[in-house]
């Protein structure tokens, strides 16, 4: 641990008897009012007792100790951090947006029914598909969403023997979690050398039993599936559809849409193609559209327009259930529609182009030190297998940690498993000239150090408060609470 660097925890900071202020005495009669014991704690709750001054000096401390896209470059590959402008946070900031419930009488929530019907047909215009809900609550909660219209879909035909979904090998982990959570078998089909599927592999598994072929395009290592028109007619001919999964939609946006491929279902990130905030657990949204005569499947409830223009809730029969409380994460909604409507249509025709163009210039500018395991241009991401030259002995992992020392945060490491030293980069379409040639510097200069001082970069990182963990203990036996870290330091 770099003890220069080492924040104290707030319990570290305690003294017996120090307060931040005192609340009055309660002088109110509550009169018969009577806590049950089973309500009541048997020992007092085991609290800091701090100063404001020290509370605020702490909190404000720890909050410098964060990385975001607020603070430096991001380049997390597959996962789209990108920038989020401050307007979407204004405009969810709006008494309006911020004070309205979910059980007010719909004549009194026109506004916010018309935000969430306006965002479904941008959704529909850029997808290419003819209805979307928006309830699910983030990326995986909508391909479980897409899979069960996808079996409502099947069971609607009395077509129950369809109960095996395909999924390529270089899918994101929750294409398979989802099939399963869904209650159907995974089938797994191999890619070619260039990481695109095997379109060979995947037909020889296509019967009567597959309901659906899950593909994300651009794929997992950044590439094109050029074969998706072949690949469709192959899957519609066996009676089962095509399921998109939108966790690479950034590059598409103004150059295709996965409806005029041939998909019937697909999911959204909001958080990854539409600028909403990511990570710590949501709030999140993944809206699933649907193509033409699949929307009677989508979860209830839906908005609805009635022929005053007026609109409403409804709950279809035809609709396999429901995924969220109401409406889904109004606030997230509100975000990427303020998103989509600033950029327009003109700006949104350029985050494909430039966020492909950011990754490509970061590719060629670091081949010739960087193992590329798949030649040819790459959409908005790329993977490098680690470094080429394999004799310094340093890891992707070391490189990932040096990173952190110049102030970048690493991008995504060993996934996708296709490569020994995956090192996936994606830049998206936000960044600067600067700062991508900032990050090729030391990218560079670390494969360089790699060579001339091997053990420089394995011991790295230098300048942060957790500096070189032993990650097999930390994996094992993690501290997850300060009693446990007493025990440990005892």
């Amino acid at each position: 641990m770099n003890k220069e660097l080492y924040s104290p925890l707030i319990f570290e900071l305690s003294r017996e008897g120090r307060k931040g202020y005192s609340l009055p005495d309660y002088k109110y009669d509550d009169g018969d009012i009577v806590i049950p014991d089973i309500l009541k704690r048997a020992e007092a709750p085991e609290l800091p007792q701090v100063d404001e001054l020290t509370v605020v000096r702490h909190y404000t401390n720890s909050s410098n100790n964060n990385f975001g896209v607020d603070t430096g470059f991001y380049p997390l590959g597959s996962c789209t951090m990108k920038y989020n402008p401050k307007v979407n946070e204004s405009m969810v900031a709006l008494s309006g947006i911020a004070s309205l419930h979910p059980m007010q009488p719909v004549s009194t929530v026109q506004g916010a029914l018309r935000v969430y019907r306006n965002l479904e047909k941008a959704l529909c215009e850029i997808g290419g598909m003819a209805e979307f809900t928006l309830n699910p609550f983030a990326g995986a909660h909508g391909e479980y969403t897409g899979l069960m219209i996808i079996r409502q879909y099947h069971l609607s035909r009395a077509d129950e023997a369809r109960r095996r979904v395909i999924v390529p090998d270089s899918a994101h982990g929750t294409n398979p979690a989802s099939a399963a959570m869904a209650g159907f078998d995974v089938v797994e089909v191999k890619s070619m050398p260039d990481g695109t599927v095997d379109v060979e592999d995947l037909c020889s598994k296509l019967d009567d039993t597959i309901a659906a072929v899950m593909m994300t395009n651009p794929n997992t290592v950044g590439m094109f599936e050029k074969n998706i028109p072949q690949i469709a007619e192959a899957v519609h001919s066996a009676g089962a559809l095509m399921y998109y999964d939108g966790a690479n939609l950034n590059p598409m946006l103004g150059i295709a849409r996965p409806g005029d491929m041939g998909f019937d279902v697909m999911h959204i990130n909001l958080h990854k193609t539409f600028s909403t905030p990511h990570g710590g657990g949501g709030p999140g949204a993944g809206p699933v559209g649907v193509r033409p005569g699949l929307e009677k499947f989508l979860p209830n409830p839906r908005v609805v327009e009635r022929e005053d223009g007026s609109l409403d809730i409804d709950f279809g029969t035809d609709a396999f259930g429901r995924v969220s409380g109401w409406l889904g994460n109004f606030s997230v909604l509100v975000k990427s529609l303020a998103y989509i409507m600033t950029l327009g249509a003109e700006g949104l025709a350029k985050v494909g182009p430039l966020a492909t163009l950011n990754a490509n210039y970061i590719m060629h500018s670091l081949s010739d030190l960087y193992m590329q395991p798949i030649s040819g241009p790459c959409k908005h991401e790329f993977v490098f297998d680690g470094l080429r030259n394999k004799s310094t002995g340093v890891t992707t992992l070391n490189i990932a940690k040096a990173l952190l020392d110049h102030g970048f945060h690493a991008p995504t490491i060993y996934f996708p498993l296709l490569f020994h030293e995956s090192l996936m980069i994606e830049p998206t379409e936000t960044e600067s000239p600067e700062t991508l040639d900032a990050f090729i510097k030391v990218m560079r200069e670390i494969a360089e150090d790699a060579i001339s001082n091997p053990d420089k970069i394995k011991n790295a990182p230098y300048t942060t408060p957790i500096s070189h963990p032993d990650e097999d203990e930390a994996a094992l036996t993690p501290v997850l609470t300060y009693a446990e870290l007493c025990k440990k330091q005892i």
